[in-house]
Formats: structure tokens, sequence, C-alpha cells
């Protein structure tokens, strides 16, 4: 049962949180990427038959498997995965921006170069389950980016394959190469290169707590986006909110996994206890009723506060990956909110639409990251490259105060080198 909570008390770990000891999953991490980095191919072929339970011939999809994958799907899944494909395509084109150059008029140019990495991997969860949204969700924003060559890695099914819809979305959303690898060695792979996979820029995509760590431990030798928790969803509701339709957003985020919080912070005691109630009566009937069970059980939370005010506040302290405002006026409420990492306004508008349709990143912030990150953009793809160029009359008359900065910092080469350009 939902544990409900009669006022917010500062500073309470609301959501799944707590700090914990990840020292055994990152010693075998570290192993992993030791073995990949040294037995490249080798070591990946092992890890499918010791992780993946599977013996494969290659690691690479063949090209024209890839190049046909939309044509193996139906032809109304094809058009579905093209139409989320547009939607994302359309929202992230907005993202796009120019450098720029500013010119001084004493002749000094400074200004910021735009461009994409050249190759993105990018990691889409597989096996048993299969999330194309994923595979929309980041390699379209690469290719709206200007990415050349766009590398997805997905652990194989227990046949050596991966799955047509992942496939189908990978083919749709401009993927260039797919390689049938998961876990921590594909993201060895990603970041160091092996005889077959190519050595990316930048590697984004979600994954469990060994693809976490080892996006973590190879951060500096590789770029990632950020390193993601478990799913989390804050629904701030009032008494025109529908008690079942809170429960089955709720719900919609706990059958993610066992550790995925689902929180409701409402004015209403009426509706507070009518969700708890619709969401045990409505978890019988989930097919992941034993996963929805368990988030619901130890990482569930119903809040009732003296105001809706005070519940934005609330909310605004836990930073949500996730925001619903199920309220009257959504978008008066939405001018209080600091802290999300996306939010959802009105009774007509789930969050399931924005994990594969709408159109905005599902790629999102998580553990409270949201207060100072945002979600996987256009941006996570590109560099921004600065360039200066002194005129003769500009460094003249910038000399001295490089020099006298530098003195002040003890550094004395700086000095002398900006020194020697004196007339």
């Amino acid at each position: 049962m939902i544990s409900v909570i009669y006022g917010a008390k500062d500073g309470e770990n609301y959501l799944n949180r707590e700090i914990n000891d990840y020292g055994e999953y990152e010693s075998a991490v570290k192993d992993i990427i030791a073995a990949v980095r040294t037995d490249g191919d080798k070591a990946l072929y092992e890890f499918a038959e010791k992780f993946d339970g599977v013996s494969l011939d290659s690691l690479e999809v063949p090209a024209q498997e890839l190049a046909t994958a939309a044509d193996r799907v139906s032809p109304e899944y094809a058009a579905m995965l093209r139409r989320a494909a547009e939607n994302i395509r359309q929202f992230h084109a907005m993202q796009l921006r120019e450098g720029f150059t500013l010119r001084r008029a004493d002749g000094t140019v400074l200004g910021q170069r735009i461009s994409p990495v050249e190759r993105a991997g990018i990691y889409v969860p597989g096996g048993t389950a299969s999330y194309p949204s994923t595979v929309l969700m980041n390699a379209v924003p690469a290719a709206v980016a200007g990415v050349k060559e766009i590398i997805m890695v997905t652990p194989p099914d227990k046949t050596g394959g991966i799955k047509k819809e992942v496939l189908a979305a990978a083919a749709i959303a401009g993927v260039t190469r797919v390689f049938k690898i998961g876990g921590a060695g594909a993201i060895a792979a990603l970041a160091f290169g092996t005889e077959s996979v190519p050595r990316v820029d930048k590697i984004t995509g979600p994954g469990n707590i060994y693809v976490a760590l080892a996006k973590k431990l190879v951060f500096g030798a590789v770029g990632v986006d950020m390193i993601a928790g478990p799913s989390e969803i804050l629904i701030v509701a009032d008494n025109t909110a529908d008690a079942d339709t809170v429960a089955a957003d709720m719900l919609s985020q706990a059958e993610h996994d066992r550790l995925a919080s689902a929180v409701l912070v409402t004015d209403d005691r009426a509706l507070a206890d009518a969700v708890a109630d619709s969401i045990e009566r409505q978890l019988a009937e989930l097919p992941r009723r034993e996963i929805a069970r368990a988030a619901i059980d130890n990482c569930g939370k119903i809040i009732v506060t003296d105001s809706i005010e005070k519940a934005v506040e609330v909310s605004n302290r836990i930073a949500p990956e996730h925001l619903e405002l199920c309220v009257k006026d959504p978008e008066a409420l939405f001018d209080k909110v600091t802290n999300a990492g996306s939010v959802f306004l009105g009774h007509n508008t789930p969050e399931a639409a924005g994990d594969y349709y709408a159109g905005a990143n599902h790629t999102l912030p998580t553990g409270g990251s949201a207060r100072f990150s945002s979600a996987l953009s256009v941006d996570d793809f590109l560099r921004k490259t600065q360039f200066i160029s002194y005129s003769r009359d500009g460094i003249d008359a910038a000399i001295n105060d490089i020099v006298m900065f530098a003195e002040s910092e003890g550094l004395s080469a700086h000095a002398r080198s900006a020194a020697r350009r004196r007339k």
C-alpha cells in the first residue's frame, strides 16, 4: 500500500535517492572495461555468451539488414515510428543555433563556431525488452545536429538478433551502424574502440547500473550525456483531477523497475485517498504488477499539503525527472516551477506522450539533477569552439592589462609572452 503523508517536511527524501555503495558493481565494471581495452572483439564475444547467453557469429548487424529494417515491421507500425520521429525532429530542430562573431572597433575579432561531434554512440537497452523510443530520442537529435556517424549498441536477444522494432526505429532515425553488444562492455567499446566497433566522441542513452557506472568511468576519454538513476514521476494535482487517471499516470512509471519513484502532491485529502485506493485496484490489472507493486510499496508516496502553492514548493525541492501539473490552471502554476526535467501541463497530457510521441526528449535528469542539468538535446551533440584574433592596435591596447593580470598570478612566462608583442 502506498504511504500517505500529511504535511511536507523540508529536506525530506521523498524519492528513491538514498546514497548507495556501488563498490561491488564498480569493481566488476572496471574489470569489464579493462578486458575490452585489452582483448577488443574477443572480450565482447565472451561477454555476449556470459551475460546474454548467446554465441554470436558477428558483432555488427549487416548494413543491408539495417537498411531494410523498416520493411520488416507492419506498415502501420512503421508509419507510427515515422510520425513520432518527425515530431521529435521538429522539436529538436528548434534547438539549433548558429555561432557568432564579435568585431570591436580596434579590429579585434572574437567568436564562437558551432559544429557537431563527428561520431556519436547511442546505447539502447535490450535483451528481453524492446525500446524503439530510446532509439528515436537519442538518434534523431544527433542527426538533427549533423553528426556524420551514429553508432548504436544494444544487447542481442537469445537468438543473437535485434528486435525488429528496434532496428526499424534505427533505420528511420538515421543510425549509421548497429552492434549487438550490451552492458558495460558496449560502453567500453564505444569509448575506446575495438577491431570492429569504432571509437566515438559522445555516448548517450540509458541503461542499468553497470551501464551507468561504465559511462561514469569512461567519462573524460569520451563525452557522456548523464548518469541516469531510477525513473521518477511527481504529480501535482488539485480537486479538478481524476483519481483514476492520476493513479494510472503514477503506475506508468512504477512499472519501469522496482526502484522507480511515483509521488503525488496534492492539497485535497479526498483526492489523496481516492488515488491510493485506485492504485491498489489498477495494480491487480497490470501485466508488470510485481515490478510496479515493489516500486509503489518502496518508493511511492502521496503527500498532502495545505495549498497547491505549497505542493509546487515540494516539487521544486525534489526536482523530479517528470512533473505533471494536473490542476485547473496548469499554465499559471508552471510559472512557479523552477526544477523539473520535463513538465506535462493539464489533465490531457500524460507523461507517456512525452516518452514516445510528442517530440520533446524523454532522456531526462534524475535524482534531483534537474536542479542543474537538462534533458538530452541537440546541444549534447554539438561543440562550441571559441576563436580570437587581435589586430595590431587591439593587442597594443590590451598588453599592459594582460601583463598585470599574469604577474598578479605569479605566471611570469604568461606576462612575457604578451609583452613580446609590444611595438
